[in-house]
């Protein structure tokens, strides 16, 4: 099974419209949406419709929460005063932009998707949530204390665990002992499709690999496999430059 996940598209219709052709060639048997559909840019309607459109089941990320709450926090965790005014201006603006319909559709969404496997008579659970399981906004970035990392996947039972929030893709194979035998866990961060922050400005999303051998005890049986895709970056990068919107947030877009 070839499962499709894509994350933080924060507004940017140009770049999921670039995600939707480049997947719709990787033919994947499913898709999922790790959340934030909204925020930073201008289409956060459009983004949403089409997620909705194609019944893509998609979880809430930090953003979608706040502004289906009609909050004036979005969770973000601004670590500056300069970070903290733009994005004030960010949450305003979406939440002036947001429409009803759109809004409660984000009030609904789950905060995490657990997909069960059985396979070779073993049970493989792949969780899918935003930050982390205990909180919808916790980073966890690759340099993550391995035993922190471990303890997180272990309380909420996720042999795979696929997350966004960073904007930094990552795959790290935590290996354990589980009654004698080993047992290994993957912590997968997908990246994101509209704002990415690893100096990469295309889109990224993750293909998981699934097979009727795969197992806890194989660790080469689950492949990640990471993806990056052009889109038209300056479409996106104007459209904020011409909007209400700071725009050092049209040079993060070019600049990833």
């Amino acid at each position: 099974m070839k499962i499709a996940l894509f994350s933080d598209i924060h507004a940017n219709l140009p770049a999921l419209e670039g995600f939707f052709s480049d997947v719709e060639t990787q033919k994947p048997d499913a898709v999922y949406c790790l959340g934030d559909l909204v925020g930073y840019n201008i289409w956060p309607n459009e983004v949403i419709d089409e997620i909705r459109k194609r019944g893509i089941p998609c979880i809430a990320g930090n953003y979608d929460f706040g502004i289906g709450r009609h909050s004036g926090d979005c969770g973000c965790a601004y670590k500056t005063d300069e970070e903290k005014a733009l994005g004030k201006i960010s949450i305003a603006y979406t939440n002036e932009v947001v429409k009803d319909a759109q809004r409660a559709y984000l009030r609904t969404l789950p905060a995490h998707i657990r997909v069960e496997f059985q396979l070779n008579n073993d049970k493989l659970n792949v969780l899918l949530v935003h930050g982390s399981p205990r909180k919808i906004n916790e980073y966890l970035f690759e340099d993550r204390d391995e035993k922190s990392l471990m303890r997180i996947m272990e309380q909420a039972d996720a042999d795979v665990m696929c997350f966004g929030h960073t904007h930094q893709p990552y795959h790290r194979i935590l290996p354990t002992e589980v009654t004698g035998d080993a047992h290994y866990r993957h912590a997968v961060n997908i990246g994101s499709v509209g704002k990415p922050k690893d100096k990469d400005p295309r889109g990224g999303y993750v293909l998981l690999h699934i097979n009727e051998n795969s197992s806890v005890k194989d660790k080469e049986s689950i492949r990640v496999e990471f993806i990056r895709f052009n889109y038209d970056i300056e479409k996106a990068a104007k459209a904020i430059e011409n909007s209400p919107l700071p725009n050092e947030y049209a040079d993060m877009l070019r600049n990833g």
